[in-house]
């Protein structure tokens, strides 16, 4: 049972194990996960969290939909997109439900996790051509047997992996995505980078394939990029054209690093996402890494992050509301409540709900299912279909970096986790950041993909800001007391020569590498 207490404008959650009718002790964690072996032939109740303590509490069950199936030696797990169809409403939701839903993040200091979550490109080692989905299922496949990793499928397709709180996933091109699990410090967060990989390498080296970190695919057009069997894909693909230029792009040549941290309160997750939004173009500028498209110096330093700002609008962006003095949970339920939906997943379908909003689903007036109401998983699926440069969940998603080699994958978690888990590296940020205004932000969020460091800013460069960031995020890991500065190395350098790693490609394009471009394929192979 998730019981919710309210003081002020913070919120706090605890966990409560609860026995429902077998005796069987289950717990409502963050990530919403029950173990599988543990639901058998039995149903779950949990209470949902809610704000008023008169409305009659909400009773959510979950079938064994979900439930893991023993094949052979590995195990198959239905598909999730990301959370099962199979959650039965006995009253309908209401806004205070999908406030409450987000408030249930909330969490004291000691439970704060890292989760740290990368996308790559594979791609064929003789003739560099992005790997197909048939190599990808190999690949699932042989990870699955060999490091016992539990398959996800869609129908009779693999389309990703999980063990424990990890998982592997697949992005509309092939991209190869580990999402972590929360972890405690950054030393297990990169040593998890550190086994996946080497999982990875150990068979791909096999297959003749191998995977780039990089931000955005730098030889191949979208025509060339083999699509994955993913319904909700297929919905994307024909929706985007319809609000932007780019779409296609960010769905099939784009990858990232990002990294997923929790907050304490209302408040605490106020000051974060400011933050947050503040220093994105920072983490953009460090990181930037994707400076080609088809063979060819493109303008940019970030061209992932330029993509987003003509993808789609009405989900993406600064979110200047935030910087609202009457901003809160609530608040940002109201935004996401207006995005265009994408779909609703329902009998193992996708049903195209695109341009319909969550705010109809609400009222019953959804054109694409109608008369039938949300349940909490169509929330939280839905959550995952907004994409600005900070995102809310249960918890906050820094979304501003392009993907890169393995160093950088630690280094980004490194870089969030200084400034926005020490309080008093946060408040010099918030103190630093407080009178930009939201056209400075923006000005930032528009120039830094082309400029990066260099970008003017007031009476100097943003390189300047950073330095002092970067310091602030070193000050911070210290405190922190887990000797985990090392992890900064590769920003610090970044900072202190205001060199991104895609002006360094650039040299190495015009220089060493003679204006040819496949080189890139072996500098940043992992």
């Amino acid at each position: 049972m998730v019981l919710l207490s309210q003081t002020g404008s913070s919120c706090c959650i605890r966990t409560e194990l609860f026995r429902y009718k077998s005796g069987q002790t289950v717990v409502f964690s963050r990530a919403n996960n029950i173990e599988a072996s543990k639901l058998k032939e039995n149903s779950i109740g949990f209470s949902s969290v809610s704000y008023s303590s008169s409305r009659k509490t909400q009773i959510l069950h979950i079938d064994n939909a979900g439930v893991g199936q023993k094949r052979g030696h590995s195990v198959i797990v239905a598909a999730s997109p990301p959370t099962e169809d199979a959650v039965i409403a006995t009253e309908p939701l209401t806004k205070e439900d999908l406030v409450a839903y987000l408030a249930s993040g909330c969490k004291s200091k000691e439970k704060w996790r890292i989760g740290t979550e990368h996308e790559k490109f594979g791609f064929e080692l003789k003739t560099l051509r992005p790997i197909k989905y048939e190599q990808i299922a190999e690949l699932l496949n042989v990870i699955s047997e060999r490091f016992d990793w539990e398959k996800v499928m869609e129908g009779d397709k693999i389309i990703g992996l999980k063990q424990g709180k990890q998982s592997i996933s697949l992005e509309p091109g092939g991209q190869f995505e580990l999402s972590g699990a929360p972890l405690a410090t950054l030393h297990q967060t990169c040593a998890e980078v550190n086994s996946h990989l080497y999982q990875v390498k150990a068979i791909t080296e096999e297959m003749g394939i191998g995977f780039l970190g990089i931000g955005f695919q730098p030889k191949w057009g979208v025509k060339d990029i083999p699509i994955m069997p993913k319904g909700r894909y297929d919905i994307m693909r024909n929706y985007m054209p319809k609000v932007g230029t780019l779409g296609l792009d960010m769905m099939f040549r784009t990858c990232t690093v990002q990294v997923n941290l929790d907050f304490s309160s209302e408040a605490d997750m106020i000051r974060k996402f400011r933050a947050g939004l503040a220093l994105q173009p920072i983490a953009t500028a460090l990181f930037a890494n994707s400076p080609f498209t088809e063979g060819k110096p493109n303008g940019f330093l970030s061209m992932r992050s330029q993509i987003w700002t003509d993808t789609d609008n009405n989900r993406t962006g600064m979110l200047p509301f935030v910087f609202d003095d009457s901003f809160g949970f609530e608040q940002y339920v109201d935004y996401a409540l207006d995005v265009p939906m994408y779909f609703v997943y329902r009998n193992k379908k996708y049903i195209d709900c695109t341009g319909m909003t969550f705010r109809d689903f609400l009222a019953g007036k959804l054109p694409c299912i109608p008369g039938e109401l949300p349940t909490l998983n169509d929330w939280e699926n839905h959550l995952t279909t907004i994409f600005p440069e900070v995102r809310l969940k249960r918890y906050l998603e820094m979304r501003g970096a392009d993907g890169g080699p393995w160093r950088r994958l630690c280094a980004l978690p490194a870089f969030w986790v200084g400034i926005l888990y020490d309080e008093v590296s946060l408040q010099n940020v918030l103190d630093l950041t407080a009178d930009w205004t939201p056209e400075e932000r923006q000005m930032l969020r528009n120039k830094v993909p082309i400029t990066g460091l260099k970008t003017p800013f007031r009476d100097g460069l943003l390189k300047h800001v950073a330095q002092d960031v970067v310091k602030l995020a070193r000050d911070g890991l210290e405190r922190r007391g887990f000797k985990e500065t090392g992890f900064l190395n590769e920003v610090a350098e970044v900072v202190r020569t205001g060199v991104t790693p895609a002006e360094k490609l650039l040299e190495l394009y015009n220089g060493k590498w003679g204006q040819q471009m496949d080189p890139v394929f072996e500098e940043l192979l992992y």
